[in-house]
């Protein structure tokens, strides 16, 4: 019995096994991360691997300690007058770097640091302190992103703010204090995801452009990057394809965004699928009627068809549901001289032109420099076609062509 218990003794109590050992006896982080790759599944439990990502996190905070206390150091020295020739240099990309391998070092960890316990009990030992220290340094990647953002060194950039991002969000940092970066986290997540579709990597970017579209400020700016970074260097048919399929899953999860169905449209346009760009706006039209996209494309597809009389009204209505776009106004005044011109009756067509007219001034007051519509010499026209050459009203729009 004795002998029995002796062993149970030494079962329960045994020490780290030679995997774990493997990884905390070396103090180069590098070396560590290689050796926990190697031994991770040798070990006999989570708790074994939380105290292995642990002790990365300690040897990368051993570097962020170093360089930040020479920050500190340096920011004493300057509030006491010393001379710049004084201000010892630091290693920032290092410190960006050691940053970078807590924090996904730490979220590992806590992976498994959350796992039950052998009782079946969830006692985390180091998310607390993790989350603290790290959280206290890692505002230097959002400078040090910047300064390599200038540098046009956009994989350091995308790292450095990305690792900042991902904090931000992960469940071990729930607890941090986040009012301070409210103001600029959703513009970083923004950066980040742009400089993730630069690297085609679409996962990355989906996932900040996400975290972006939540900070209202972001959300209009996150979406269009999204859009166009979906629409960017397709090579292929497949490649249109899959684009498609990106923009159809945006449509069904914001249906009433024009925006969305705007590009969506346009890609059917790009594929020169006019049944499905039909199909699409005209099933839209029937549940958001005043949609302003859906009514404004369905105008510009019967002036590809040259159908002025249609396009004209659809135009209409798409000037009523927004009555501040210049471009609508000036396609409007175009279809409506258009009719004018076709026209055989005298009488009907001065009507079109009074209307073009009306449209034109429209889109003149709207946007008086012509920097979103083109309108003047479509103007000049319609007045040249109500009012003759010589008339001062004609003089006058020939003025603004």
């Amino acid at each position: 019995m004795m002998a029995m218990m002796l062993v149970a003794s030494a079962t329960s109590f045994a020490g780290d096994s030679d995997a774990l050992k493997a990884v905390t006896k070396s103090k180069n982080y590098a070396e560590a991360a290689q050796l926990l790759k190697q031994n991770i599944d040798q070990m006999t439990d989570a708790a074994e691997k939380a105290k292995a990502y642990n002790h990365l996190v300690d040897l990368a905070m051993k570097k962020v300690t170093k360089e930040t206390g020479i920050i500190l150091e340096n920011q004493v020295g300057q509030q006491m007058g010393r001379a710049a020739n004084e201000i010892v240099p630091y290693d920032t990309l290092g410190l960006a770097d050691a940053l970078c391998d807590a924090i996904y070092s730490a979220i590992e960890c806590n992976k498994y640091d959350q796992q039950p316990n052998a009782k079946g009990k969830v006692a985390p030992k180091f998310a607390e302190k993790n989350a603290q220290r790290i959280w206290a340094n890692r505002i230097h990647l959002v400078n040090i992103g910047q300064e390599e953002a200038h540098k046009e060194t956009k994989d350091n950039a995308l790292k450095f703010w990305g690792a900042f991002v991902d904090s931000g969000v992960d469940p071990l940092f729930e607890a941090q204090n986040h009012e301070s970066e409210k103001e600029f986290f959703g513009q970083v997540a923004l950066f980040s995801g742009r400089y993730a579709y630069e690297k085609k990597d679409f996962e990355r970017g989906n996932r900040y452009i996400a975290i972006a579209k939540k900070d209202p400020t972001q959300a209009q700016d996150a979406l269009a990057t999204q859009l166009y970074y979906i629409r960017t260097d397709l090579k292929n048919h497949a490649d249109s394809v899959t684009a498609l399929n990106r923009l159809k899953e945006l449509y069904e999860a914001d249906p009433e965004n024009d925006a969305i169905l705007d590009a969506l449209n346009s890609m059917y346009d790009g594929m020169k699928d006019r049944a499905a760009q039909h199909a699409l706006l005209d099933n839209h039209l029937a549940k958001y009627p005043n949609s302003f996209a859906a009514l404004a494309n369905k105008g510009l597809l019967a002036m590809a068809d040259n159908n002025a009389d249609k396009a004209a009204e659809w135009l209409r209505k798409a000037a009523a549901a927004k009555p501040d776009n210049a471009v609508i106004f000036t396609y409007l005044g175009i279809c409506l001289s258009s009719q004018a011109a076709t026209t055989e009756d005298s009488a009907k067509s001065k009507d079109f032109y009074k209307q073009a007219i009306e449209a034109f001034d429209k889109a003149k007051e709207l946007d008086p420099e012509k920097q979103q519509a083109n309108w003047g010499y479509n103007r000049y026209q319609a007045y040249y076609g109500l009012y003759g050459e010589d008339d001062a009203r004609t003089k006058a729009a020939e003025a603004d062509r």
